[in-house]
């Protein structure tokens, strides 16, 4: 299962803090899986690519509750974290535009994280933070939930791009090869 992290509603599309929605619905037009059955508190879609079973995941309960959502269909659909649970979230304390995968750790000051880690009662389960930047004379709050800036852009897309292959890399091979090819 694959997680994307963000806010539901028009108002917070193409905000710093929906970069794992943006991602999810770019893997989705990718491997072609519709994002639109709605159950445990999210949207999602399952298909299949390299010969594995897949599940698109888009909490729907807000950022902050966002474990609820991603432990309900863990445990309804079997899943091991460890294995076969990657989350992609953004990331104040990344370089903008930076993208790094981790197999386990803490939740970083990230409020998504932390739910999911209180709420599966692990943290080992793989992790694709999006660096965002950090705020300089925002709060931390106004500035995940402002868009991006006309320069940012750019950098933000090409993000999720590299994301996205990230992904189909932890599919296909695993998650120590792609943290050995994109975490440079």
């Amino acid at each position: 299962m694959i997680v994307g992290l963000g806010n539901p509603g028009q108002e917070y599309i193409g905000t710093r803090h929906n970069i794992g929605f943006a991602a999810i619905d770019l893997l989705a037009e990718r491997l072609k899986i519709e994002v639109k059955k709605k159950r445990f508190g999210a949207v999602f879609g399952r298909g299949e690519f390299s010969d594995k079973k897949l599940i698109l995941f888009k909490p729907w309960l807000f950022m902050n509750n966002s474990g609820q959502a991603v432990a309900a269909a863990a445990n309804f659909y079997k899943l091991a974290p460890a294995s076969d649970l990657l989350v992609i979230a953004d990331d104040m304390a990344l370089e903008l535009g930076r993208i790094r995968l981790r197999k386990k750790g803490s939740a970083g000051g990230h409020k998504g994280l932390a739910d999911i880690i209180e709420k599966l009662g692990t943290d080992e389960f793989c992790r694709l933070r999006i660096g965002i930047g950090q705020c300089s004379e925002y709060s931390a709050v106004d500035f995940v939930l402002d868009r991006p800036t006309k320069e940012e852009k750019p950098l933000l897309i090409d993000a999720i791009e590299r994301a996205q292959e990230a992904v189909i890399c932890w599919i296909e091979e695993g998650i120590d090869a792609a943290m050995n090819r994109y975490n440079n």
